[in-house]
């Protein structure tokens, strides 16, 4: 399928999809006259990308996991393994520094209430 149909497929634009395929995500061959062709499995590998994507990961976090995808062992486990946990663990440290944030911003709607409570007050 050329690059249109798969961004209509998959809900990605054309742009994003060359996107993938410039940091090594996706793959495709070239026509004789330099048209882009992917191949079905391709559709469900831009939805991985998209979950990756939507979970926070980079496009080389991504590119990392790969070859434990598309070629399973041992060694490809382990160190997809390591990856995972290590972003895992990035995003456990930016979901404390968010909750720290969303914190600080209730003691600050706190105060403006109470400080406009006292401006509302009758005197």
């Amino acid at each position: 399928m050329r690059i249109g149909e798969l961004a209509a497929r998959t809900g990605v634009s054309v742009r994003s999809l060359r996107y993938y395929e410039q940091q090594g995500l996706l793959t495709s061959t070239r026509s004789a006259s330099g048209q882009r062709h992917y191949t079905a499995d391709e559709v469900e590998r831009v939805g991985f990308i998209q979950r990756m994507f939507a979970a926070g990961l980079s496009s080389s976090t991504i590119a990392d996991l790969f070859p434990c995808i598309d070629s399973p062992g041992e060694e490809t486990s382990e160190a997809a393994e390591r990856r995972m946990v290590q972003e895992r663990d990035r995003l456990t440290d930016h979901i404390a520094e968010l909750i720290r944030t969303r914190d600080s911003l209730d003691q600050l709607i706190a105060v403006n209430r109470a400080h406009r409570a006292t401006l509302a007050a009758p005197n």
